[in-house]
């Protein structure tokens, strides 16, 4: 027999079975009541027979928990449930990351010869990520170009034309800037009307497109001059920061924030579609 529920108690709290039952989403902050950790979710998954929330706090740390009692939501107790399965999406209303309605049963085309062009890697991985399954139907590439500084020789070397356009989205093209006299050479050069289309977002860097509420912050944070944007970023994040694999690592935690374009500023939303119908649109 156990005594343990022996001596004064509060008849009025609840009984555990009687807390509200929350199924976990990602992006919920809770609190772990017995360790006091405090984190949001990250992920739910399944190891050694019992399902585990995975909190990562405000510094990217993150620890693992087994779901049930011992959480507090909003400050009150609750049992953390596993994710409510999702029931699919009508076919008629499936769409992509994009917003687009999904091309069912189609294979994707052959390559054409034109292309999107990106500042870097991470540009492009954010522009696959959100407008992958549309260029995939429509056949486009895009090509990191690691800089635009020699933008002008790049596109020489290309030979722009009728059915071999080129889109190129460009950081930090504002009035004023490198970029946008070198865009301005660029376009001024033979062959470009009409066949090369040059925008871009007034971002330092792409990073900056993500709507810092995705990120659960107000605003992206301001670096000083003379402080690598991204060192400094991570930083202000309390993120590992000083090797490029520490880049690489922060920018696929930003990434992984990203499910769609809502996700991103409507400034690189417009660019992005206004590059794809130039190379699209006949």
């Amino acid at each position: 027999m156990s005594y343990q529920n022996w001596g004064p108690q509060d008849l009025s709290a609840p009984a555990p079975s009687r807390l509200p039952e929350v199924p976990a989403q990602r992006g919920m902050v809770l609190e772990e009541v017995q360790s006091g950790w405090v984190g949001a979710v990250t992920r739910v998954e399944k190891s050694g027979g019992m399902h585990v929330v995975a909190l990562e706090d405000r510094r990217g740390k993150s620890r693992s928990f087994r779901l049930g009692f011992g959480f507090l939501l909003e400050g009150q107790p609750i049992r953390l449930l596993p994710p409510a399965p999702r029931a699919p999406a009508p076919a008629a209303a499936a769409r992509t990351a994009s917003g687009s309605v999904r091309v069912e049963g189609q294979r994707a085309q052959v390559a054409k010869a034109s292309r999107i062009w990106v500042e870097g890697k991470h540009d492009a991985e954010l522009v696959e990520k959100v407008w992958g399954d549309d260029l995939r139907v429509e056949g486009i590439v895009v090509e990191p170009l690691h800089g635009i500084d020699d933008l002008a020789g790049a596109v020489a070397a290309f030979r722009p034309g009728p059915g071999r356009r080129l889109g190129v989205l460009v950081d930090h093209l504002v009035p004023n800037s490198k970029e946008s006299r070198i865009a301005d050479a660029v376009m001024a050069s033979p062959g470009a009307a009409g066949n090369v289309l040059i925008v871009g977002h007034p971002y330092v860097d792409v990073w900056q497109a993500i709507r810092p509420a995705v990120l659960g912050i107000e605003q992206w944070p301001v670096i000083p001059r003379g402080v690598d944007w991204k060192t400094g970023i991570l930083t202000a994040f309390g993120w590992p920061h000083t090797t490029k694999e520490d880049i690489g690592l922060g920018w696929q935690k930003l990434l992984g924030a990203v499910l769609s374009y809502s996700d991103l500023e409507a400034s690189l939303l417009g660019r992005v579609e206004e590059v794809i119908d130039f190379l699209t649109v006949e």
